[in-house]
């Protein structure tokens, strides 16, 4: 696998597409981190970190409206990939849907979102977009 990061959207988006309730994917520091920041922005409704195995994995319970059935994730988009990566500074930072959406960044100072990076005016590599 040459690019895990987007492996792990795509098990998000066929999961939301399938309307899977959990979604196992394996794990990583990084994918350790999105999955917090997807949580903490309401993305997700809770995750679990399985120490099974030489890698892990990561169980995430994703959310749904109960009303309309419509998961509070509408679109996922990878930004940066290992062929063309993508850097801006905090100056430049990106705003998905005017501020509806995030961007997450990965930044000397962590993963984090665009709003984040901007406040601790930091740039960093635009890891993919949410709304």
């Amino acid at each position: 696998m040459t690019d895990p990061i987007a492996d792990y959207l795509t098990r998000l988006r066929n999961a939301i597409k399938a309307n899977h309730r959990v979604v196992e994917v394996p794990a990583s520091n990084l994918k350790k981190e999105i999955t917090k920041l997807l949580f903490e922005k309401g993305y997700i409704l809770n995750y679990k970190f399985v120490e099974e195995g030489p890698q892990g994995s990561i169980k995430i319970a994703l959310k749904y409206d109960p009303v309309n059935k419509v998961n509070a994730i509408k679109k996922l988009i990878r930004v940066s990939t290992p062929g063309l990566r993508k850097y801006v500074g905090h100056k430049d930072m990106p705003r998905v849907l005017n501020g509806l959406g995030i961007a997450i960044l990965s930044t000397s100072k962590g993963v984090m979102t665009d709003k984040e990076a901007r406040d601790l005016k930091v740039g960093g590599e635009v890891i993919c977009y949410i709304y």
